[in-house]
């Protein structure tokens, strides 16, 4: 194993941990939505989404990626890929769960396959050539 794919592993499962995080943040936030206020599904995945990404976009920023590039440009691309990504999981999600599919089992779904695809575009799209800046700005100061 060379030292490059050691680092990216690594970078893999910093992401991994923090995204679980995350997904416990979205997990909490969605059942007192769903369990206590009784929302609808897309109500309450939205809310939860939101809060889960903006916890997941800020720290992964600076542990996983410790990117030190434009944070509005990070922050608008992570926003595109949401455009795509909430609508088409909230309507799917929400005509799973209409169509008999717990609630739960649609959310566990749609947070994995949120996992897998935002890795891959936050590390090769938005954090592409910023990966490490942070590190090396900090090295280049002392």
């Amino acid at each position: 194993m060379t030292n490059q794919t050691v680092k990216e592993t690594f970078r893999a499962f910093k992401f991994l941990i923090i995204s679980i995080s995350a997904g416990l943040i979205e997990l909490g936030s969605f059942t007192l939505m769903n369990e206590i206020f009784h929302w609808n599904y897309w109500v309450s995945y939205l809310i939860a989404l939101v809060l889960s990404v903006v916890w997941n976009f800020t720290v992964n920023r600076k542990i996983t990626f410790k990117a030190a590039g434009n944070i509005k440009q990070a922050m608008f691309l992570v926003f595109l890929f949401y455009v795509v990504f909430t609508p088409s999981s909230a309507y799917l999600g929400d005509l799973a769960e209409n169509n008999g599919v717990n609630e739960y089992i649609v959310l566990a779904v749609t947070m994995i396959l949120n996992f897998v695809l935002e890795y891959l575009f936050t590390r090769y799209i938005v954090y592409r050539k910023n990966v490490d800046t942070a590190v090396k700005n900090k090295k280049q100061e002392d």
